[in-house]
Formats: structure tokens, sequence, C-alpha cells
């Protein structure tokens, strides 16, 4: 129950601490390309930037990633490694997709095995794994240099090239032979045609013959790998990690676990090193691991060490008053029967929509990983999580910065230590300084704008789309659930995270489709629009902020001076991440998780 969880999580510290000595010496340029390597990564360095250049080229980079990504899915119908004839998406759907994984959420409207040839899989899906998933470690070595002093803080593009091909690279090809060997397909066909055991299990043709399985494979050993290391989430398939050629043993579903981990529990340490404030660095590690095993632990308890309660006797007969403006007083009287509960064996919890290859526990734990650092990778359906449960997912999306991905989560957690600090100055009437420096209006004035942006890109077009017909129309289930299926899919949105709970009907299919999901244009152009705001606002305030903070001088250390490697300090800034997050996001959880498990029916009793 609890070996896999402790396992993984002392696994991936014991790796990160030597991984992330190795990233800073990488990141500093300490190191000595071989020739050929050298002679490109010459050719891309175009001089030094300061903070404004990095930041255009940074934003002009994504840009033509976006239309790379457009035109690619464009062109799917003729491109080559496309037995099965895939056709061509639907453009809003393509628009989604595109920013989706340019954004690095690859949040998807489709599913991958029954809309993607293998050359899209391979020359959008993997190439975006790499390049979208180095931006947000980019930035935050940009924030690093400013927060040194650095007026010019290197060249973009090298950055892009040192994350890719020293860091990315190299991990991801000692993850895919672990891959390879535990039987992960990895092949340029596109499927196998097989007899099933059940002769008529696929059904019969016109003249009575047993038809086949189709089984749909590719290049899943390159995919996989990057898929978790940088992140990402996007499946091959649309089971994602709970199919079992995406995720074939246990020991895969171990280190695609670990694998998205590993950078961000580095990056931590590695902001830490190259500032040389190790100790700073560790006491915020130590307040990410502590609300991270939190989310675990929440998941585990209520999905796995309680029985689902939708399945349990409900004995007592109930009443209730709901608000109607038709019956006398304003309100009408409703009446629940008594319920039997359904005869099935619960002690090893809920075990709706998981995977059991891998253990009762396994589905809640990736669960509760796989948004806290910002991946989306799923190994088990989220909509299935009891309504407790899946708080643990959408605190992790809310909050945005337990671990977070690749710079983008420890970018989101400077947000909430510069707040803090802030807050406790004017506490005490002392003007708040981080790394000896005088936090300003400025600085507060940016900060807020970058953390307000994710609150505003969930509750707004939630609150939309929740009073229209796009959401009614979409969900899957009445009430609070239905709620929160709409919910998730915005905090999903604005997380860059990517998962789902995926009976939200999203998807429109190929643009030739006769019945595509009703509010599908709909969904496809929000959450695009969202995940564009979402990703880069928040990456370009927090560089104008180190920037104006890294020019101002060094204030002398005093005895009034707020020590930032404390455990005053880590409760100052769990404290300031509870509190913001619990004032922005505890309404809408009482609309949607909380109500269903305390409602009427069938959670209430």
């Amino acid at each position: 129950m609890w070996f896999l969880p402790v396992a993984i999580i002392v696994f991936t510290i014991i790796v990160a601490f030597p991984l992330s000595k190795y990233m800073t010496k990488i990141m500093e340029g300490k190191y000595r390309a071989p020739g050929i390597v050298r002679w490109i990564e010459e050719r891309l360095d175009t001089g030094e930037q300061d903070w404004k250049q990095y930041t255009i080229a940074l934003l002009v980079f994504n840009t033509a990633l976006f239309i790379y990504g457009y035109v690619i899915l464009s062109l799917q119908p003729w491109m080559p490694l496309n037995p099965l004839h895939r056709g061509l998406l639907s453009p809003t759907t393509i628009f989604m997709t595109a920013i989706s994984f340019m954004t690095n959420t690859n949040l998807q409207h489709y599913s991958g095995d029954q809309h993607f040839s293998n050359f899209s899989q391979i020359f959008f899906c993997i190439a975006n794994f790499f390049l979208s998933a180095a931006v947000g470690l980019c930035a935050l070595t940009g924030i690093i240099r400013l927060f040194r002093g650095q007026k010019k803080i290197g060249n973009f593009f090298v950055d892009m090239w040192r994350v890719v091909v020293y860091i990315f690279l190299p991990v991801a090809f000692v993850v895919s032979l672990v891959f390879v060997q535990q039987g992960m397909p990895m092949t340029y066909r596109s499927a196998y045609q097989v007899n099933t055991l059940e002769p008529t299990a696929m059904g019969a043709t016109d003249s009575g013959q047993a038809k086949q399985q189709t089984i749909v494979v590719g290049p899943l050993a390159a995919f996989v790998p990057q898929k978790m290391l940088g992140t990402n989430g996007g499946g091959f398939y649309g089971m994602n990690s709970a199919h079992p050629m995406e995720n074939p043993t246990a020991l895969t579903n171990f280190f695609t676990t670990f694998a998205m981990m590993i950078f961000p529990f580095c990056l931590v340490l590695m902001y830490g090193r190259m500032l040389g404030r190790f100790r700073h660095a560790l006491v915020i590690f130590a307040v990410m691991l502590v609300m991270f095993i939190g989310t675990i632990v929440w998941a585990i308890g209520f999905d796995t060490l309680r029985p689902n309660p939708g399945l349990t006797a409900h004995p007592d007969a109930r009443t209730y008053t709901i608000a109607d403006a038709n019956a006398p007083g304003g309100k009408r009287l409703l009446a629940l029967p008594a319920v039997a509960g359904l005869p099935v064996d619960q002690h090893l919890g809920n075990l709706e929509g998981k995977e059991m290859r891998f253990g009762t526990s396994a589905g809640a734990t990736f669960a509760a990983i796989t948004v806290d650092v910002t991946c989306g990778a799923v190994n088990a359906e989220h909509d299935s999580l009891t309504p407790m449960a899946s708080v643990s997912p959408m605190v992790g999306m809310w909050l945005n910065c337990i671990f977070g991905g690749k710079g983008v989560g420890m970018i989101n957690m400077l947000l909430f230590l510069v707040i803090g600090i802030f807050i406790a100055g004017q506490m005490v009437g002392r003007t708040p300084e981080y790394l000896g420096r005088k936090i300003g209006g400025r600085e507060m004035k940016l900060a807020m704008i970058a953390l307000l942006v994710h609150p505003i890109m969930i509750l707004m077009p939630t609150g939309i789309f929740a009073a229209t017909t796009w959401g009614s129309g979409a969900t899957s289930n009445p009430g609070p659930h239905g709620f929160s299926q709409m919910l998730y899919q915005f905090s999903s949105a604005s997380a860059n995270n990517g998962s789902a709970f995926d009976g939200l009907g999203v998807t429109y299919g190929f643009y030739n489709n006769t019945s595509p999901a009703p509010e599908a244009k709909q969904w496809d152009i929000a959450t695009g629009l969202v995940m564009l705001f979402s990703r880069f606002l928040p990456i370009i305030a927090p560089i104008a902020l180190a920037a104006g903070l890294g020019m101002k001088k060094v204030a002398p250390f005093g005895p009034g001076t707020l020590r930032d490697d404390t455990l005053t300090f880590a409760f100052l800034l769990g404290g300031t991440v509870i509190i913001i997050g619990a004032l922005l996001f505890l309404p809408v959880a009482a609309l949607g998780p909380l109500a269903e498990h305390w409602g009427p029916f069938p959670f209430g009793g």
C-alpha cells in the first residue's frame, strides 16, 4: 500500500542530488562538448542577451513552435508513416493541440491511437516533448542569473541547446533502455492485425469470417521517456499510461513515475547551487516535499483506504429542500428513499477506473504526483476518483507550485515567496528583502500579476461554461460532479498540466466527423486561450521581477533581516501558499467535490 509511494520518493531524492549538480554544471557552461556538437552550439550563440532580449527570443521561439506544430498536424493526411490513413483533424482541434503541446500542457481533445499517424506522433509530439519542456527550464535559469545581479543573462538559444542535448537526451536514452527491456514497443510499424482468442470477439464480416483485432503500435520507447521526463504527459494512446503497451509492467510504472518527478526535484536544488544558497533551496525543497507527501496521503486515504461511498448502503430515508421560485415559500421538498448497498467487496477501496496490475494504491499515487509536477499523464481514470480523493489533484493544480514542471513550478513558488516575505515585512514594520535586496512596489505588482493570472484563467471560463450550454452540454454527470468536470478541465489547462476528468465531451475528431461532441469547438478555443495566457504571463512577469530586483544594491545583513534558511521561513512560505490557495479556490471546491461528497445523494449518507 505505502511501499510504492515511499520507494518512489526516496529513490527520486537520492538521484536528484547528484543529477542537480550535473545540471548546474551544464547551465553554468562548465563543460567541454565534443567536436560537432560544439560546432553547432557555436553557430547558435548570437551573443549575450539582457533580460528583454532573452524574453523576446523565448517568445519568438514559441511562436515558431506553434506554427511548426499547426503545419505538421494540418499536413497529416499527406505525410508518410500513415498506413492507417489518419485524416485531417478539426481546425479548432489543431489550434488547441498546437497550443497545448507548445505550452508543455499536452491536454488532449483527441485520442492519439485513433487520430494521429506515427509521423505526427514523432515529428509533432516527440519534438514538442523536448523543445517545449526546455523553455521553462531556460526561463528559470535566466531568473537565477538575474537574481545574481547579471545584466547579461546568456543566450536563450544556447540554453535551449544545453537543456535538450546535454540534459534531456542522455537521461531519456537511459530511461528508454529500461522501457525497451521491459517490452515497450519500438517500431515504425503502425498496427498489427491479430486473431483474438475468442474468434467472434471483434464481430464478423458479411461473409461470416471473424474480424481481426487492430493493435496500434509505434515508437513508444522513444515517445514515453521524454513524455514523462519533460512532464508533458500527452499519451500515445487515449488510455495514456494505463495502456499495457505504454506502461507494460510494474517496473515501467515505477520508472514513469520517477521520470516525471526527477527534473522538478532537481531544479529546486539547482536553484540553490547556482545562487550559492543551497540551504535556502533545501528549505524550499522541504516545503514542497511536505505538500507533495500531503497530496499523496490524501489521495490514497480517501480513494484506497476507504470504500466507494457510491456503493455503500444508505439505510435511512431522508428529505431535504432546494431553492425553487415556483414553490410555496421559495423552497421545494425532496425525498430520498433508503438505498441498499451493492454486494461489492470494498476492502481494497475504490476500484472503479483503476489499473490493478500496479497495486491498489498506484492509481491514487500517480494521480497526486502527476498534477504536483504538472505532468498530466495518468495510469487511472481521474473521473472515477471519489469526490474527496479528487480534491488532491485539484489542489495540486490550483497551487501549481508543489515542485511543478521544469522550472515553472519553482518560478511559481518564487511568487509565493516574494509575497510571503512582503507580508511578513509589513507585519513587523520592516522593508521586506529577498537575497539581500529590498522588495518594492514594482516587484509586488509583477508578482501579483503573475499570481492572479492562474485563478482568473480557471474561475472565469469555468463560470461562463457552467452558466451556459457550452458546459452543461458537455458534462456527462449532473450536479456537482458535472461542475467538477468543467472545473478540472480549466484547472488542468491553466496549470499546464494536461490531465482531465474524461467524462467531459470535448472531442470533435476528424474534420469529416458527422457526429462530433456538440460543444467541442467552444472547448477547443477556450482551453487553447487559457493555456496560452497561463503559460507566458507567469513566465514574463517573474523575469521582469527578477531583473528589477537583481539591479538593486545588496543591503547589509542585520539583526532584523529575515533569514531564508530556517524553520521559521519554511512555515512562512508554506503558510503563504496554503492560505492564498484556500482563499482563491475554496469556494469552487465547495461547489464541486465537497458538495458531491457531502451532498444528499449518493455520497452524503
